[in-house]
C-alpha cells in the first residue's frame, strides 16, 4: 500500500491542504476543533510529512551543518546538547561530521553540507584552515563554537574565556605554593590564548624562570609524551597545566608509570571539566568552560543569523569556573 500523502489527511479530516500544512508547522492560526481534526487524521492513517518536498516548499531544509575538530574528544558531548536543546526547540535537525576523518580521508566535508543545503553551519573546536569553509560561511549562516577561529565577515564566535580559564588554574597551582610548573601547551588561536596567560600569571608572580611549557597535540598520547619530557629535565616540575582534559590523562598516566604519586608528588589540572574529570577514579582538577552554556548560545546565535545573516559579526565568551578535586595538592616540601 501506498503511504498516506497530506491529501489523505486533509480528505480525513474534512479540511483544505492548506490548513493541514498550517497545522502540521504549528501556527496557531488554526481553530482548536479543525487542529484536532488533522491530528487525529495523522494519527489514525499513520502520515509521516515528506521532508524532502517541504524543503523544496519552503526552500529550507530545516537542517544544521555540524563540523567537529575531532568527535573522540568527550568535551564536544555537553556543547553538542547544548547546541541540539535550542535547535531541536526550534525545529532544527543537526548533520554531525567529523573533521578529523575529513583530513585523514582527505576530503572536506563542508562541501557536503553545501550540497545538503543545510540552513546553516556551525563549526565546533579548533579546526585546520579551509576554503571551504571560509567558501560556505559566505552564503550559509555561519558560527564558531568553542573556538576563535576562522575569524571570518558575518561569522559570530560564541566561545570560553579561555585567558581567565588559564589565569584560574595558574593561579590555583601558585596558591598552593607550588613554583616549578608547566603548562602543556595546545594548538590554535585558543592554545596561544592559554599559553599566554599562563607564562602571564607566572611573570606577574615573579616566577617566570621557574615557568616551562611543552607542546602538546591536544590528545591523550600527546600528553603522556609531553609529560615524559618535563620528567626528565633535570628539575621536574611540580606541577602541570594541561592544555585540556585528555592531555592531562596522559601526564596522569605519565607520572604513574614514573612512580610518582598525583597529587602528593605532582599535581595536575586539565581543562574542560568533561565526564573524564568526573570519572571517580581519575578525578581530575579541571577548568569547566561552560560548554553546555557555548553550544546553547551559539545556537541562538545561529538562529539570529539565520533570521538577519547581514547583521554585524559578534563575539560571546562564556565565563569559566575551577573545579578543585582530587589531583592538586601543596607540593612536598622537598620538591618546592
Amino acid at each position: 500500500m501506498r503511504p498516506p500523502t497530506i491529501r489523505d489527511v486533509a480528505e480525513r479530516a474534512g479540511v483544505s491542504k492548506s490548513l493541514v500544512s498550517l497545522v502540521l508547522r504549528g501556527s496557531e492560526q488554526v481553530r482548536p476543533e479543525k487542529r484536532q481534526a488533522v491530528l487525529t487524521a495523522v494519527e489514525e492513517l499513520g502520515y509521516r510529512p515528506n521532508a524532502a518536498a517541504r524543503s523544496l516548499s519552503e526552500r529550507r531544509t530545516r537542517s544544521v551543518g555540524v563540523l567537529l575538530n575531532d568527535m573522540r574528544n568527550p568535551w564536544f558531548v555537553e556543547l553538542l546538547d547544548g547546541l541540539n536543546s535550542r535547535l531541536h526547540d526550534n525545529g532544527l535537525r543537526m548533520l554531525l561530521a567529523d573533521g578529523h576523518l575529513s583530513r585523514r580521508l582527505g576530503e572536506d566535508l563542508t562541501r557536503t553540507f553545501t550540497e545538503l543545503r543545510v540552513d546553516g553551519l556551525i563549526a565546533v573546536g579548533t579546526l585546520p584552515p579551509s576554503e571551504a569553509l571560509r567558501s560556505a560561511a559566505t552564503h550559509i549562516p555561519t558560527v564558531v563554537a568553542g573556538a576563535r577561529e576562522p575569524d571570518l565577515p558575518r561569522v559570530d564566535v560564541v566561545a570560553n574565556d579561555d585567558e581567565h580559564g588559564a589565569r584560574l588554574a595558574t593561579e590555583h597551582l601558585i596558591a598552593l605554593g607550588h613554583r616549578r610548573i608547566a603548562h602543556i601547551a595546545g594548538q590554535g588561536v585558543v592554545g596561544t590564548l592559554r599559553r599566554r596567560s599562563f607564562e602571564t600569571v607566572m611573570d606577574e608572580h615573579g616566577l617566570a624562570a621557574d615557568a616551562t611549557v611543552e607542546q602538546g597535540d591536544l590528545t591523550e598520547e600527546g600528553g603522556y609524551r609531553a609529560m615524559v619530557r618535563l620528567l626528565s629535565a633535570p628539575e621536574r616540575p611540580t606541577a602541570v597545566f594541561a592544555f585540556n582534559d585528555i592531555a592531562c590523562v596522559g601526564a596522569l598516566s605519565a607520572a604513574e608509570e614514573s612512580g610518582l604519586q598525583v597529587p602528593r608528588d605532582l599535581s595536575l589540572v586539565g581543562y574542560d571539566n568533561t565526564s573524564l574529570a568526573r570519572l571517580r577514579h581519575l578525578w581530575l582538577t579541571t577548568v569547566d568552560n561552560a560548554s553546555h552554556d557555548v553550544g546553547r548560545v551559539a545556537a541562538q546565535h545561529l538562529l539570529d543569523r539565520i533570521e538577519n545573516p547581514a547583521r554585524p559579526k559578534r563575539t560571546v565568551l562564556s565565563p569559566p569556573a575551577l573545579e578543585v578535586r582530587g589531583t592538586t595538592a601543596p607540593p612536598a616540601q622537598s620538591g618546592q
